[in-house]
């Protein structure tokens, strides 16, 4: 117990300082995380005998979060164009699979490609939330992460105390709708209380996102330990003690951004 709370702390905190840091080491510090998490994904499935092309998929990971990162932070017309290279490195994915002895070769090209969609694009969504109004701006990206921790926070909590109706017991035995309930609630909390310090949005916007925080982050967590079951593994690594691996902080980060990103977007620009 004690091992994992120094983690927690120690991890909280460099989350908090790579937001709070400024633009460059913001950018740096979740391309770093977003290929740390792919080579977990990659190595889970290694050890289902799965094979994926992880130059390949590593190669791909990095240019799309660059090239996104920088279409968000200036959005020249050259940069569009550049990202037309996508074309090259994804068709690598398969071209690569011809010169390997595999049985499964499709399965391989798969995984590669799924690896790039569920972490590298939500990574790069949640890199965008930043600059959803022009020059770098943290709260987007802070408040993201403080009501989707409430969430986990207020559903562990609120299980614990007075879970009793299974939400997701096939994939998740432990997560109930009482947790899921006080999640959302807490969350939703912590996003009013936001919008009294960030006046970018009004207070009922802050309190929706904090609801889609809850809503779909706790949805990733079970998509999460969906694929965890089916390759038979309980932690997706062992990087940080007491918590598993990377992407079981992130499995609920990882469905949220993109959807927090499309709805601010829309909030923002109408």
């Amino acid at each position: 117990m004690k091992t994992r709370a120094i983690t927690g702390l120690f991890f909280i905190i460099v989350m908090l300082a790579s937001v709070l840091l400024g633009h460059y080491p913001f950018g740096a510090f979740y391309l770093l995380l977003s290929l740390l998490c792919l080579y977990e994904f990659y190595g889970l499935n290694i050890k289902s005998n799965i094979l994926p092309n992880r130059v390949a998929g590593f190669v791909n990971a990095a240019f799309i979060y660059i090239i996104f990162a920088l279409i968000t932070y200036q959005d020249n017309p050259g940069l569009h164009k550049i990202l037309l290279l996508l074309t090259l490195t994804i068709s690598a994915i398969f071209i690569q699979e011809l010169f390997k002895f595999s049985v499964s070769p499709f399965t391989n090209i798969a995984y590669t490609l799924g690896g790039l969609v569920f972490i590298t694009i939500p990574f790069s969504f949640f890199h965008a939330l930043a600059y959803l109004k022009g020059p770098f701006n943290f709260h987007f990206p802070l408040a993201f992460l403080l009501m989707l921790w409430a969430n986990d926070t207020g559903a562990y909590l609120v299980g614990m105390a007075i879970g009793r109706t299974k939400l997701f017991e096939r994939h998740s035995p432990k997560k109930t709708w009482e947790g899921f309930i006080g999640g959302v609630l807490i969350s939703a909390l912590v996003g009013f209380i936001i919008s009294i310090y960030f006046k970018d949005l009004k207070w009922n916007h802050w309190v929706s996102v904090a609801i889609i925080i809850a809503c779909f982050g706790t949805l990733g967590d079970l998509i999460e330990s969906m694929f965890k079951r089916s390759i038979n593994v309980k932690d997706s690594g062992d990087l940080l003690p007491g918590h598993g691996g990377l992407l079981d902080r992130f499995d609920g980060f990882l469905l949220a951004a993109p959807i927090v990103y499309t709805y601010l977007y829309f909030i923002i620009n109408t």
